[in-house]
Order: C-alpha cells, then sequence, then structure tokens
C-alpha cells in the first residue's frame, strides 16, 4: 500500500510510523486512518521490526480528527457513523494488541483520538512542550476510540476519571509523575527511539512474548499457562543462548540478524 498522509521507515530494526499532516498538527482524515492500520499492520508482522516509534511530523502529535474533512452527520446513519468510528478503534486496538514494542514520541499536542494512539502504545516519551489531551466531554462527545478504557488501565481509575471528566491537560511534568510517560524530553523522537534501540538490542522472543504478558486483565492461573508457553519458546531461541554465552564470556550477545 502506498501512503499519502503518513511516512514509514525501518532502519536498523526500529521501524517509525510519522502521521505526515503537519499543516493541521496531524488530525487525521479517514485515510490517514486507513493508512496507520496498514503500516501498523506491516510493522506487527515483520520479523525484523524490533520496535516500533509512533510520532507527528512538524511541531504536533496529533490533533485528532480533521473536522474539516468530515461529513455531516445529520445526514448520516448510526450505522454509517459507527462504520467510521470502528476504523479509528481498529487502529487503537492493534497498536494495544502489538507483541512488537511500540513508543509514542508525542513531540507536540495529541488530543481526542490522537492522545487515545499514545495511549494504546506501549511506552510514551513527552515532548517538553506536548500535551495530552482527551478533551471529549468538552465538545460533548465521549471518548469512543478506548480513552476511557486505556487510561485507567495506565494511572489508575481516580486519575484516570480526573483528566476524561475535566477535560483538562495532561502536562510533560504530570505525565512523567504518574508514571504514563518515561520521560519528557526536547527530542521526543530522538529519545523514543534512543529507547527502541534499547529495546531492540534485547533477543527478541523475550521482548515480544515479555510485552504479550502483560494484560492485567488475565487471571494468574492464564499468566502461568501462557508463560510455560512463552518460556518454552525462549529457552529454545538461539539468541536466548548467545545472550547467556555472551553474559558468560563478559561481552556484549552478538545476535544473527
Amino acid at each position: 500500500m502506498e501512503y499519502d498522509e503518513i511516512r514509514y521507515e525501518t532502519d536498523d530494526g526500529i521501524t517509525t510510523i510519522t502521521i505526515d499532516r503537519p499543516e493541521v498538527y496531524n488530525a487525521f482524515t479517514r485515510t490517514t486512518v486507513l493508512e496507520l492500520n496498514d503500516a501498523v499492520r506491516q510493522a506487527g508482522n515483520d520479523e525484523d521490526t524490533y520496535a516500533v516509534v509512533l510520532t507527528g511530523a512538524g511541531d504536533g502529535f496529533c490533533a485528532g480528527a480533521d473536522t474539516t474533512e468530515m461529513p455531516d452527520w445529520d445526514d448520516q446513519s448510526p450505522e454509517e457513523y459507527g462504520a467510521y468510528l470502528w476504523l479509528i478503534q481498529q487502529l487503537v486496538a492493534k497498536l494495544r494488541g502489538l507483541s512488537t514494542p511500540s513508543i509514542a514520541a508525542v513531540n507536540g499536542p495529541a488530543v481526542g483520538a490522537g492522545c487515545d494512539f499514545a495511549l494504546a502504545c506501549d511506552l510514551r516519551v513527552v515532548g517538553d512542550e506536548s500535551l495530552l489531551r482527551e478533551g471529549f466531554v468538552n465538545i460533548g462527545l465521549i471518548p469512543g476510540d478506548g480513552g476511557a478504557w486505556l487510561l485507567p488501565r495506565l494511572v489508575g481509575e481516580a486519575k484516570a476519571r480526573e483528566y476524561l471528566l475535566t477535560g483538562r491537560d495532561i502536562t510533560p511534568e504530570a505525565a512523567v509523575d504518574i508514571g504514563l510517560a518515561v520521560e519528557s524530553s526536547p527530542d521526543p523522537l530522538d529519545a523514543a527511539t534512543g529507547l527502541a534501540r534499547e529495546i531492540a538490542n534485547k533477543p527478541a522472543t523475550a521482548v515480544r512474548r515479555t510485552n504479550d504478558l502483560v494484560d492485567p486483565t488475565r487471571s494468574f492461573e492464564e499468566y502461568c499457562q501462557l508463560a510455560s508457553e512463552y518460556q518454552w519458546e525462549c529457552v529454545t531461541d538461539p539468541e536466548h543462548a548467545e545472550a547467556v554465552t555472551a553474559f558468560n564470556e563478559g561481552r556484549e550477545p552478538d545476535f544473527d540478524r
């Protein structure tokens, strides 16, 4: 699939997906969402991608939906609106479901669904001038893209309700303080890429399966069953053997990639 509104770049095992509509702070159209769905699927299926970075071009991460490109919903049916919303929900689900670790480099405003795209990633690095804002209540909407499901799992129910019900901005300082972001940086893309590199340099099967195991809705019994299956994959993986050998020999591992 050729992309018109995003960029897809892979460098040494790290795939960077950039929403490329800087003139509108990367507010998305239906085309943008379709392209993002395809890009995330492609990255997840690529065995040579060991970490994914999601960011925006220019001074914004994603300002939500481009309202100038949306139809007049008064002339549409509930089914037509539901189909549109489903496309956005599928992107959130794909990001959330990636085995390959994903990092949002939040370089500017992440608003509405744009905030949810960042929340759906495994980790977040925020820029010093960025903000995350659910903000749906400010315009008479609910977080239909996943925000009221994602945010409580990331920061706890009480703090999530504070931001969801007031529509307040989550500042860079607050994002770090409440554990929503790994760090705040003047260059969030560079910092996120550095974090991605740190993760990508680990044994890939162990990283992906560890990521798969993190699910607060899973019972301990379910966790243990999956952990037994996943650990067998890891102990029979050549990268595990190389990592152990490198540790015993006091050197960095040299994986065959």
